[in-house]
């Protein structure tokens, strides 16, 4: 029996997890019983189509797992991954295999991520290869020079190596390998934070016109506010695997509820000196704790200046504090 792919309506939305829940086991010792990495816990939100989904947070909160996760390319232990309203998890391999078309990633490191023994027309070609072997050799060459032409790299590049190439031109080159399939959602894991800063405009700028030309849905997965806030429709400010908060960008930036995302805001340089010395910083206490023994409660407790008794008691409930405003503080009404 054929699967027909169901369509993207109001009422179902393109991507939607529901109780996400993502563990590792961490081996110690012959002798010992391995800890439990606890990387997301209760992990719920949706992607609509077309839409740019920000996701922040410091080294170590969850966020590639989740990237991840979202794709299949890590099982998670709890919860669904619907694509179209379809569970992913519940898919056998075949069966996910048929989706790669549609969900694809940007890699962080673009060098890394790029086979250094492969041409660049190999690189970009070898997803089409694997997922849609249909298409002839003659009509895969003339894709892969159409998409580099798209992502700003010449077509008589075709025949070099990784090696030869920029950081810049590296990440296009992945780009360009994660659109030949013409997917429908790419999940962006942090695509521009190993690139200088002049270099990261540039890729923003061009995700943003692909995005455009291409219809794509994006999750751009971030540590720095800064970057996120110029592709984002919304953003998921993630906290050692729980979500802290979930707004438009513009609500984020001009009236932040959790007192993480206030920290995190201010940690952002401002250009003006000015206005950077009237600004009331927020500053984080401590180091992130281990996800391996994370705080009872709020798991932000241990660095938050609003903290009470409650907050170690207490998992706060992520609260639907406006129309498609989300935040999980059980004192976000006190807070300035």
């Amino acid at each position: 029996m054929s699967f027909v792919e169901p369509a993207v309506t109001a009422e179902i939305p393109l991507l939607k997890i529901e109780n996400l829940k993502k563990t590792f086991s961490i081996p110690t010792s012959l002798f010992r019983r391995p800890l439990t990495l606890t990387a997301l816990e209760d992990i719920n939100f949706t992607v609509q189509k077309g839409e740019t989904l920000g996701i922040v947070g410091e080294s170590g909160c969850g966020k590639s797992t989740l990237g991840r996760c979202i794709l299949q390319l890590i099982a998670p232990d709890e919860g669904k991954v619907l694509w179209l309203g379809q569970d992913l998890t519940e898919l056998r391999s075949e069966e996910m295999r048929r989706k790669r078309q549609d969900l694809q990633i940007i890699f962080q490191d673009p060098l890394a991520s790029l086979n250094p023994r492969m041409t660049v027309g190999e690189i970009i070609a070898d997803p089409l290869k694997t997922l849609r072997p249909d298409v002839s050799r003659t009509e895969r060459r003339a894709r892969v020079i159409r998409m580099m032409e798209a992502v700003g790299l010449l077509p008589e590049m075709i025949n070099r190596y990784p090696h030869e190439f920029s950081g810049g031109q590296a990440q296009r080159i992945g780009i360009a390998r994660a659109l030949i399939t013409e997917p429908k959602l790419i999940v962006c894991d942090e695509p521009v934070s190993a690139l200088d800063v002049s270099i990261q405009a540039q890729i923003l700028n061009l995700l943003s016109e692909l995005k455009d030309e291409f219809g794509l849905t994006l999750v751009f997965i971030s540590h720095d506010l800064s970057v996120v806030r110029h592709v984002s429709d919304r953003i998921l400010v993630l906290y050692l695997g729980r979500i802290a908060e979930l707004a438009t960008g513009e609500q984020l930036y001009t009236d932040p509820k959790h007192p993480y995302t206030q920290a995190l805001l201010t940690a952002v340089p401002i250009p003006d000196p000015k206005k950077a010395r009237e600004r009331n910083i927020v500053a984080l206490m401590g180091e992130i704790p281990s996800p391996i023994n994370p705080p009872s409660g709020c798991r932000f407790r241990t660095r938050c200046r609003y903290a009470i008794t409650k907050c170690a008691e207490v998992i706060p409930p992520l609260e639907e504090i406006s129309t498609g405003r989300l935040v999980a503080c059980h004192r976000w009404k006190e807070i300035d």
